[in-house]
């Protein structure tokens, strides 16, 4: 059985009795509407086009995993610099607890991509379809046996499959690229079953997520709907119902009543089912849906609009709205730091880098000449461009010198080369084991690379004299 109205105690979409009550919003317009669609067509485009666009030769957004590279905006990052994302991600998490707690939910009602989807996509589809609240409700009701109802609903169901496919396979593109997504397509699922693999479940998990979860991943699955609660205060922004002004509520021409008129107006139009005239909810997700659907009904009777507004509920109980507030400072001098040192290691980034590990085998070879230690060294160029790297060595025992690196090495754009590097000490000059920098000098660009290795031999004392030599 449905329940008759929202109550604060429970969920609108579950029923008394366990089962799913699918919530059915009512359609609305408005100047927040406006913004909110004009702002998740952006983002909508914005997610598609970043494959395509081209930038330095590669699309703007691509994380190449299967070659190790990353390319942000035209600047691109090798494996070995991934620990950059560290930052870059808590930077995220900080802006999103900073913004929280200057608006509230705004990342939900206008940015998440559930939202934005499900809103601008999925739900502009259904209601072309199936045509408003009350005809998608009344639809609802008839049997499947029903022509009208089974060849809409199928109809909906196959686009928002379509949908969900287009949407996977532009996720996809973002680490494979456009042209390379092109040529699996082209040669089929067997050849690429893993891509397939992935396309295939992630398409499901989308269409049963738009079509039967929806607003069930907010309430139960998200956890920034549960965090929210402890990163807002009493001087945070966000949608309430100004009570004072509107209590008690009454018909319009009746004496002695507020300005709400009773219409649950901001009931029909809200995508989680609650009535956000008994307070702030959980479930909120600051969409404003209830606040252009309120304001069309002031306007109609000649009232002031925000009777449902933006503000902060020290602002509804009248009290003085503070901005600068201590957790601000907080979560201000978390987001400074982690800048600060994201753009430190940013700025001393090279366009290579060199790594080396000791052969495996014996840690040192010992001939009648040179005490020989055996590296493999990797190289790698992360520009667009063709370089060279250089290699010179420095260390305070004589005799020191190397080979496999005697001339510069030229790598083309993007490439990654691994070869084996000797660095040898001659037998009479060894008197044990020293450290050895190696600087790789890369062109163009003239930046270096330093690398030390523990050159390792035996006890000195135990090298005999070359008989050769006496």
């Amino acid at each position: 059985m449905a329940k008759a109205s929202p109550v604060r105690e429970s969920v609108t979409s579950i029923n008394s009795d366990g089962s799913r009550n699918f919530l059915r919003p009512a359609d609305v317009s408005g100047k927040f509407t406006l913004w909110r669609r004009l702002s998740g067509v952006a983002l909508i485009l914005f997610y598609i086009l970043m494959p395509w666009v081209p930038i330095n030769g590669y699309p703007a957004v691509f994380f190449d995993i299967a070659n190790r590279r990353f390319h942000l905006f035209g600047y691109t990052l090798a494996a070995q610099d991934m620990w950059m994302a560290f930052f870059f991600i808590t930077g995220l998490g900080f802006t999103l607890f900073l913004v929280t707690s200057l608006f509230g939910r705004l990342w939900c009602g206008w940015a998440c991509p559930q939202t934005v989807f499900m809103e601008h996509v999925y739900r502009r589809i259904e209601r072309l379809l199936e045509g408003d609240a009350i005809k998608q409700r009344k639809l609802d009701k008839r049997s499947w046996a029903d022509p009208g109802k089974l060849i809409r609903r199928g109809v909906k169901y196959v686009l928002f499959a379509v949908v969900s496919l287009l949407i996977t396979n532009i996720f996809l593109a973002y680490f494979v690229s456009v042209p390379q997504l092109w040529g699996y397509i082209l040669d089929g699922p067997l050849e690429h079953w893993d891509s397939f693999l992935f396309i295939i479940v992630s398409t499901i998990l989308l269409f049963l997520n738009f079509t039967w979860f929806r607003e069930q991943l907010c309430i139960f699955i998200c956890p920034y709907g549960r965090l929210q609660s402890a990163l807002i205060d009493d001087d945070t922004l966000v949608i309430g119902y100004d009570d004072k002004r509107g209590e008690p509520r009454g018909p319009p021409k009746r004496e002695g009543v507020g300005d709400c008129i009773g219409c649950n107006r901001c009931v029909q139009v809200c995508p989680t089912g609650i009535d956000i005239r008994q307070g702030l909810q959980i479930e909120c997700i600051g969409c404003a849906n209830c606040i252009d659907a309120c304001n069309t009904v002031m306007d109609k009777l000649g009232r002031e609009p925000g009777l449902i507004r933006y503000d902060s509920l020290n602002g509804f109980a009248g009290k003085r709205h503070k901005i600068i507030r201590p957790r601000l400072f907080a979560y201000l001098a978390l987001l400074a730091l982690g800048a600060g040192v994201m753009t430190f290691a940013a700025s001393h980034l090279k366009p290579g880098s060199v790594s080396l590990v000791r052969m495996v085998g014996s840690p040192y070879v010992v001939d009648q000449n040179d005490v020989r230690n055996q590296f493999l060294i990797r190289l790698i160029n992360k520009r667009n461009s063709p370089m060279s790297y250089t290699l010179t060595i420095e260390s305070d025992a004589p005799g020191m010198s190397f080979a496999g690196f005697d001339q510069a090495l030229e790598l083309a754009p993007m490439e990654e080369l691994q070869r084996p590097l000797v660095l040898m000490q001659e037998r009479t000059a060894y008197k044990g084991e020293t450290t050895v920098t190696l600087h790789f000098h890369g062109e163009p660009g003239n930046f270096e690379l330093t690398k030390e290795v523990h050159f390792l031999g035996p006890d000195p004392r135990l090298i005999a004299p070359d008989p050769a030599t006496e």
